[in-house]
């Protein structure tokens, strides 16, 4: 099938489908996911603290701007990595701190969550939500602020963002001060066109999703979870403003202009981006121009929030 992709992405596509796993195991497909990142993984900004901690027994990799902290703490991002919930870890996703650090000074935690399918639903949103609380009680750094806090992700990492967000609101817990997500799944139903217009897209087809499904939501219930699936919510108010932006070639596409539109007509503040001609992943397309403007409204949005 034909798509309508910007003409400065194919190289992208192209670099990623020389990264194919050696075999169908989990460990083949993490170690080529883990290459395929490492090979667009920009050099990391100068003057920055970048180190690996613990909160209990959960890996954190925390990014610091240069220079003494503001009153208060650095403002933060918590930072949920993509992967399909069974790829990914602090060394696949360095390359989302580097690229908003050169534009904005505010800490990151990234956080090694569970993967499955070894660990599944709720066991990786269980991590990311020790880690938002760890922020808050000021246990992973003093120097990071326990108020001025957001919460972001790019594809399974943009569903534990917004899961996130309903589990706060469960727990009768305070909202992040934003929500950035980038071309989350948002549900396990296909019911959405464009699930059907772009079921063979590059870099995402329907078949893979459900493949990584099954392993992060292998119970049937689950799936009608809205802190597993957010768009399953009967209610979506009183959740935090949302940043929400899409590859226009994308079976996920219109999982994102759901939950917006679910957002906005609850009452809450939503902005949302679709960027024609990009496919899923393309955040990590370095250099494209679409790309790199959505990286600048990306920090833009990170500095109103934390602001």
């Amino acid at each position: 099938m034909s798509y309508n992709l910007d003409p400065e992405i194919q190289a992208y596509i192209d670099a990623c489908q020389r990264f194919t796993p050696a075999d169908d195991s989990i460990t083949a497909r993490r170690e080529a996911f883990l290459q395929a990142c490492r090979a667009c993984t920009p050099e990391p900004p100068p003057g920055w603290t970048i180190d690996d901690i613990a909160l209990d027994d959960l890996r954190l990799r925390r990014y610091k701007p240069a220079g003494q902290a503001p009153e208060g703490g650095w403002p933060t991002l918590l930072y949920l990595h993509g992967g399909g919930w069974n790829q990914g870890d602090l060394d696949t996703h360095d390359w989302f701190a580097y690229a908003l650090m050169r534009r904005v000074p505010v800490a990151i935690v990234a956080v090694a969550y569970r993967l499955a399918p070894e660990y599944s639903y709720p066991a990786p949103l269980q991590d990311c939500l020790a880690a938002w609380q760890g922020l808050r009680q000021g246990r992973i750094d003093p120097a990071l602020s326990r108020e001025r806090l957001i919460v972001g992700g790019d594809s399974a990492g943009g569903t534990l963002a917004a899961g996130l967000c309903m589990a706060l609101r469960r727990d009768g817990q305070p909202q992040p001060l934003g929500q950035l997500l980038i071309y989350p799944v948002l549900t396990a139903r296909e019911h959405l066109p464009s699930m059907h217009e772009h079921a063979q897209a590059p870099l995402m087809t329907v078949s893979g999703l459900r493949v990584s499904l099954k392993g992060f939501l292998p119970e049937e219930g689950d799936r009608l979870d809205s802190c597993a699936m957010p768009l399953e919510a009967q209610d979506f108010s009183g959740l935090a403003p949302a940043f929400i932006a899409v590859a226009g070639v994308d079976p996920l596409r219109d999982h994102g202009m759901a939950y917006a539109q679910a957002l906005i007509a609850a009452g809450g503040e939503a902005q949302f981006e679709v960027v024609e001609g990009l496919v899923h992943s393309a955040l990590r397309a370095f250099g494209v121009t679409r790309v790199e403007r959505l990286w600048d409204r990306l920090a833009g949005v990170a500095r109103r929030r934390l602001d």
